[in-house]
């Protein structure tokens, strides 16, 4: 009885040893990123790429910036708060990261209002918030409906005195690609630059 019993209580210790092995595996593990904007990632709801063209006329997407966290913002340049703000707010970050980390830094514009913003236009007014700042353009309409349909951008023309004097209501928020190419967060406008510079160093490490 008693060799039963040590028999016992040692394949349960041994049991105990696996399951508490493999429980210290399991918590070895990277813990999730604690991230100060919505982490959505595994969201299969928004888009995962892009194909859309710059001032130049070069087609870009996704796979052009491997390697880089990717800020993918809608905007336009004729907005008169959010878009500008946000664009300096990614400006003041990427200097606060420093110029090691900032170079694996991409920020694209992409505008909501081709029919406003031409290649000239967007080829000055986004690299003049920072000069690796990229704008893309839908080159028509059909481009417009796809990449904002894809990351559920909501956008509407709201006429103003004259008829070029509009302007544009559309989503105020960022979606953000770790260096892998994967969607990983939606970033809320108008947070200032501290909360840009905490998770992009979290997508970076």
């Amino acid at each position: 009885m008693l060799t039963f019993r040590l028999a016992r209580a040692a394949r349960l210790a041994a049991v105990a040893c696996v399951l508490g092995g493999a429980l210290f595996v399991a918590g070895c593990g990277k813990p999730a990123p604690s991230f100060d904007n919505v982490d959505i990632t595994g969201n299969t709801q928004f888009g995962s790429d892009f194909s859309l063209p710059d001032a130049s006329g070069k087609i870009r997407t996704l796979g052009d910036f491997k390697g880089k966290v990717v800020v993918l913002f809608f905007g336009y340049t004729h907005c008169p708060d959010v878009c500008p703000t946000t664009m300096a707010e990614l400006s003041q970050a990427l200097q606060q990261l420093g110029p090691e980390e900032a170079k694996r830094v991409q920020v694209l514009f992409v505008t909501v209002d081709p029919e406003r913003d031409t290649p000239t236009l967007m080829g000055q007014y986004v690299p003049a918030f920072n000069p690796t700042f990229i704008g893309l353009r839908p080159a028509d309409e059909a481009q417009l409906v796809k990449v904002t349909k894809d990351f559920r951008v909501y956008y509407a023309k709201v006429p103003g005195k004259t008829p070029d004097s509009y302007t544009m209501d559309h989503t105020a928020a960022s979606y953000v690609f770790d260096p892998d190419g994967k969607l990983r967060l939606f970033a809320r406008d108008g947070q200032g630059a501290a909360p840009w510079v905490h998770d992009i160093k979290l997508l970076l490490d």
